[in-house]
């Protein structure tokens, strides 16, 4: 278990880090290096990872659309972000091939409403994550459970943060309208 400070440090030179957020605790590593984190998890390339990032404005510049997409994904963000939403967006040239090996042209993103969740990533820049656990297996809700069961990852040490131990809300951008994908905490009206 490590301090924030060396969390960001290993985030930034490529390691696997974890920490907590407002949902469920994150694996996280630079999106160019995710491979690590399908390897770690044993995960299919058919569940990809999500791109979270310190602020709503980060978001835009990972994916494309038209204005009138853009408002309307901009106006969602604005109504439940920071907080336990997913959304499914068309990826920017900026996100690899590796976070969504399957449909590389799609990418969730995430802004997570916990203050240490965003200091890591207004310093690491936006991160590939996933839920701490084996695939198939139920999330590690405690940073002690998830050193134990990945120890090779730099875990952050903070036992006594709060989250709410439900997945994000995951909703995907139709082209038209929203698809929800995963209910979480947060219910959307489409």
């Amino acid at each position: 278990m490590v301090s924030v400070s060396v969390l960001i440090e290993k985030a930034i030179t490529n390691q696997v880090v974890s920490f907590s957020t407002d949902t469920l605790p994150a694996l996280a590593v630079k999106p160019s290096y995710s491979q690590l984190i399908f390897e770690l998890k044993q995960r299919s390339y058919e569940k990809p990872l999500i791109l979270m990032t310190s602020s709503i404005e980060e978001i835009w510049q990972y994916v494309k659309g038209t204005s009138e997409e853009l408002k309307t994904w901009q106006n969602m963000a604005n109504k439940y972000l920071p907080g336990g939403l997913t959304m499914v967006l068309p990826a920017s040239s900026l996100i690899p091939v590796t976070m969504n090996p399957l449909n590389p042209n799609s990418i969730g993103v995430r802004v997570p409403a916990n203050a240490i969740a965003q200091e890591i990533l207004k310093k690491t820049g936006g991160l590939a994550t996933t839920s701490a656990n084996l695939s198939g297996e139920e999330a590690l809700t405690k940073m002690s459970e998830i050193a134990q069961k990945f120890p090779s990852v730099y875990v952050l040490d903070d036992d006594n943060q709060q989250n709410s131990k439900v997945a994000s809300t995951v909703i995907k951008w139709t082209g038209n309208n929203w698809q929800t994908l995963r209910q979480g905490n947060i219910k959307i009206d489409n």
